[in-house]
């Protein structure tokens, strides 16, 4: 991937995390917590979901690692204040399964569209990778590793007890997770999922 292509990545990749995230403010605030507007994420400004370490850190370091073969990132976690939830349990699986819905959904709306505007190299580089983007993204933030997505939806399904024992590793879960992409686990666990997933996305 050239210095071209890296930007053009990183701007997509922007979009995907901001669908992300202000799906996951949105259902908070329609569930009954406003912490998120209040903060100001309640909104699909990127620059108001921009983290230091995962927006922007995280994709260089990747893209200089893999010799610009994945670049990948992580917004700014959208808080939540699950005791002003109506309900706690129900609430936090439906946030925690927002953000993924949310970036598979735009991933269909994209293929729809993609096959209704000319096609030309630039408008394919762009609709490919954007869409591959926000199926990795879904994918990825479903695994059941805290911080991301498929913990608290993990913890909204499990017992009380067990719930907060899971919670404890959360402090851990980057290393965690950085654990996992380096032993290969997105190669055997995710890339699997998101090819079959692209295969229907853009025949």
């Amino acid at each position: 991937m050239s210095l071209y292509g890296l930007i053009i990545s990183f701007a997509l990749l922007l979009v995907a995390m901001t669908v992300h995230e202000f799906a996951h403010a949105l259902v908070a605030y329609k569930l009954g917590d406003p912490t998120a507007k209040y903060s100001g994420r309640l909104t699909l400004n990127p620059l108001a979901h921009i983290d230091l370490i995962g927006t922007i850190i995280l994709p260089l370091f990747l893209f200089i690692t893999t010799n610009g073969r994945f670049v990948f990132g992580a917004a700014k976690p959208v808080p939540i204040n699950y005791q002003s939830l109506r309900n706690p349990k129900r609430g936090i699986v439906l946030i925690g399964a927002s953000g993924p819905a949310a970036n598979f959904i735009f991933a269909v709306l994209l293929s729809i569209l993609w096959r209704a505007v000319p096609q030309t190299g630039l408008i394919n580089f762009i609709f490919a990778n954007l869409i591959s983007i926000n199926v990795i993204l879904g994918v990825f933030n479903l695994l059941p590793v805290p911080p991301l997505d498929g913990s608290r939806i993990l913890i909204g399904l499990l017992p009380d007890d067990l719930a907060h024992q899971y919670s404890r590793i959360e402090p851990y879960g980057f290393f965690i997770v950085m654990l996992l992409i380096a032993a290969g686990a997105f190669q055997m666990l995710i890339a699997p999922v998101v090819r079959s997933i692209l295969s229907i996305l853009m025949l």
